[in-house]
């Protein structure tokens, strides 16, 4: 009895608490498979479209070379070649030829792999749209509310799966594509006489390219922050057809601009206002828009077109795009619109 009654209780067991980081790890993870047709499936889809169009070129082009050959049509600098050999065209080739030949390797890699990045713009966008207002519509966000999640916690989980998450799935999924297609053309180049390894893997660049993707996703989420943070704004704030509001809203303003020639206050064009305010507001999330603010893109487009796209798309140029001031100026611009979206979603009730 004496010992029982020494007996000291157990001290009750702290609560688990859960790490900030977890949580919004977890958070991550709701957005990611509530949208994952969005995240995932639309670039992979689209990789699979540019796989699929790119197979059936080569076979149009296949067909075609070999109906020239065979008719003797088919001819290099002049010279007659007569059947599809690879290795006999190849063998004609000199040094400059196959510098150019490298080049546009590179630039077929790059388009090819494109295709994710054309979906990742609509899917940024409309899902920065209904981030915030479809919650309040389906009246989720009370149940959500009643979680212990800030609401900094939810908004910026919805921002960082706009300018993080998404952009480096479809940059995973660029650079699958972009190895299959080198693998199509090789398979390609095999069957016709020609060395995969000297005509394809040697003279492309495929790390290279693989580098600038990876360096544009700090570039992208900088970029398109001003443009997240505007939609995230209304589609807090707006209490039907977000979209109308994020739209027409800086497009009226910008047609009064014009109107009434406010930017002459200013000693600015209304060009000014269109590119900078309403192409910032609506055009953040189109990847590779940063090129357009460049002081050399108008002359790089006037004097090579296409052929210094993957110039463009290199790591170098992409950690240079980091220097530029309208990219922090919209950036702040863009922080500033997710923390009144932060605070709106704090009163914002429907009910």
């Amino acid at each position: 009895m004496n010992a029982l009654d020494n007996t000291v209780p157990a001290a009750p067991r702290a609560a688990a608490t859960t790490h900030p980081t977890h949580k919004f790890k977890l958070l991550l993870k709701r957005e990611f498979w509530e949208h994952k047709g969005g995240f995932f499936w639309a670039p992979v889809i689209a990789g699979g479209i540019s796989l699929v169009l790119t197979l059936m070129a080569i076979i149009v082009g296949l067909v075609a070379a070999r109906r020239a050959a065979d008719a003797g049509h088919l001819e290099l600098d002049g010279i007659n070649v007569s059947g599809l050999d690879l290795g006999q065209l190849t063998q004609q080739m000199s040094p400059q030829d196959m510098a150019e030949f490298a080049n546009g390797i590179n630039l077929s890699l790059v388009l090819g792999s494109s295709w994710p990045f054309i979906v990742l713009a609509f899917v940024v966008f409309f899902y920065s749209l209904g981030a915030l207002y479809d919650e309040r519509k389906d009246r989720s966000v009370l149940f959500w509310k009643s979680l212990p999640l800030s609401d900094t916690e939810t908004v910026l989980s919805k921002v960082a799966s706009a300018v993080l998450v998404a952009p480096a799935i479809a940059v995973g999924v660029a650079i699958l594509t972009m190895f299959a297609f080198m693998v199509m053309i090789s398979a390609v180049v095999v069957m016709h006489g020609g060395n995969a390894w000297t005509l394809i893997w040697g003279p492309a660049s495929p790390m290279g390219i693989i580098a600038g993707h990876l360096a544009w996703i700090p570039v992208y989420a900088l970029w398109a922050l001003p443009t997240v943070g505007w939609l995230l704004l209304c589609s807090v704030w707006a209490r039907s057809a977000p979209f109308l509001w994020a739209v027409m809203v800086p497009v009226v303003a910008g047609v009064l601009v014009s109107w009434f020639k406010l930017m002459d206050l200013f000693n600015l064009d209304a060009s000014w206002f269109w590119t900078n305010i309403v192409g910032r507001a609506l055009l953040g999330t189109v990847p590779a828009i940063d090129q357009v603010y460049r002081d050399d893109f108008s002359e790089s487009v006037t004097n090579s077109g296409l052929e210094n796209l993957v110039g463009d798309m290199s790591f170098t140029h992409q950690i240079a795009s980091l220097s530029m001031p309208d990219l922090w100026i919209g950036a702040i611009a863009g922080a500033a619109m997710i923390f009144a979206a932060i605070r709106l979603r704090r009163w914002r009730d429907e009910g």
